[in-house]
């Protein structure tokens, strides 16, 4: 049914429908998506590409992926056009990854990567209002926590699929990229459905803030997201990680999206069990995941299959979790009518210092990965203190 104009009429079982078709839509472009970025390393590595390159180009495509959500971020906050927004998002998926099949040079294959991420960046702050709309009526963690799992069995499907198509096919670059366009068209189609149903996204926000009220919380807002910009400058991109595993000879091509799949099944589980803690005990909660997952970077980059394996399980711990409980955070911390532009303003500082870490971790590892490992764990650490000062000037 239609969504009715009338707030008071809107129930939880009309959010939680709501969430999980947006994150039905997510489940099936993550499959698209991450499919590809789980052999993007190795693609670009086939290609010619060096372990700077790649680690400069996955770093790249996640300062556009983040960087342009700031300007997203405000087209949705002024029009209010979330559907309008997510729909061009979601096509640039649809358009860049199928041509990926066909690059020849790893310049082609970096070029569609930036454009895929650029869809990422439309999509993301449209998604992340209409969520923070919703789940006011259901907690904000958990609601965010069950789009984020429901997101990564998507994310956990491409790989697996893509591994699939390596394992049986000679030629399985090429055919897993044009295999992956097929829930690309599907994620399309259930978001023309879900906008007819729910043409109002506001509407299901029932609890108004009152922007006076918020104006202490908002004034921590750059201090959060200046902790949570550390912590995505020390957590290396899944390309690099998958390079090192090719090089070292860690785990096989095949295995290698195989490992990715499985890491974001655990992001994906472990976001929703971390998002109820949060909703009973607050930012304790992402303090205890961050210190959990920066020890993930000595394990993956130092050890053999075991720590290795061990060490990815700590980085989809990471990776699912914090990143589906920053969001939630936001939710509470802004008021409604500005939390556009703040969703792009967080996500263009996180993706900034990501493309920053990224990129440095790319030269370091070509020097010594001891330095490497020794960033990313300091840097992730240095965000405790700020995330501890948010937690107590929030009460």
């Amino acid at each position: 049914m239609l969504l009715t104009k009338n707030p008071t009429r809107v129930t939880r079982k009309t959010v939680l429908r709501f969430v999980i078709l947006l994150g039905l839509i997510s489940l099936l472009a993550d499959i698209t998506s991450n499919g590809a970025r789980g052999i993007i390393g190795p693609y670009l590595g086939a290609l010619g590409a060096s372990a700077t390159i790649v680690g400069f180009v996955a770093g790249f495509g996640e300062l556009v992926s983040y960087g342009l959500r700031i300007v997203s971020g405000y087209i949705v906050e002024l029009t209010g056009n979330y559907w309008t927004v997510a729909f061009i998002g979601y096509s640039a998926t649809l358009i860049a990854v199928p041509l990926m099949a066909f690059a020849g040079h790893w310049e082609y294959v970096a070029m569609l990567l930036i454009i895929e991420r650029m869809g990422k960046a439309m999509r993301s702050p449209a998604r992340d209002t209409m969520l923070a709309h919703a789940t006011e009526k259901i907690g904000r963690g958990w609601g965010f926590g069950l789009h984020k799992m429901l997101d990564q069995v998507g994310a956990m499907l491409g790989p697996l699929i893509v591994a699939v198509v390596l394992y049986f096919r000679h030629d399985g670059y090429q055919t897993s990229f044009l295999i992956l366009v097929i829930p690309a068209v599907m994620a399309l189609v259930v978001l023309v459905v879900t906008s007819r149903y729910y043409p109002r996204p506001r509407d299901l926000e029932t609890k108004y803030f009152e922007e006076r009220k918020q104006t202490s919380k908002s004034s921590i807002f750059w201090i959060y997201a200046f902790a949570s910009a550390l912590v995505a400058a020390g957590y290396a991109d899944f390309p690099l990680i998958a390079f090192h595993f090719q090089k070292e000879a860690i785990f096989s091509v095949v295995w290698i999206p195989v490992l990715y799949s499985v890491a974001l099944g655990v992001s994906g589980i472990t976001a929703i069990m971390f998002g109820r803690w949060y909703d009973h005990n607050g930012y304790s909660v992402l303090i205890l995941l961050v210190v959990l997952s920066s020890f993930f970077a000595p394990l993956v980059f130092l050890g053999g299959f075991q720590m290795a394996f061990v060490g990815m399980i700590l980085w989809g711990i990471g990776m699912g979790s914090q990143i589906s409980l920053m969001r939630a955070i936001i939710a509470n911390m802004i008021p409604m009518a500005k939390r556009g532009s703040a969703y792009g303003i967080f996500n263009a500082c996180y993706g900034i210092f990501w493309f920053l870490g990224s990129a440095l971790m790319g030269v370091l590892y070509s020097r010594s990965i001891i330095l490497l490992v020794a960033f990313s764990v300091v840097i992730q650490l240095a965000s405790i203190p700020l995330f501890v000062a948010v937690k107590i000037k929030s009460k």
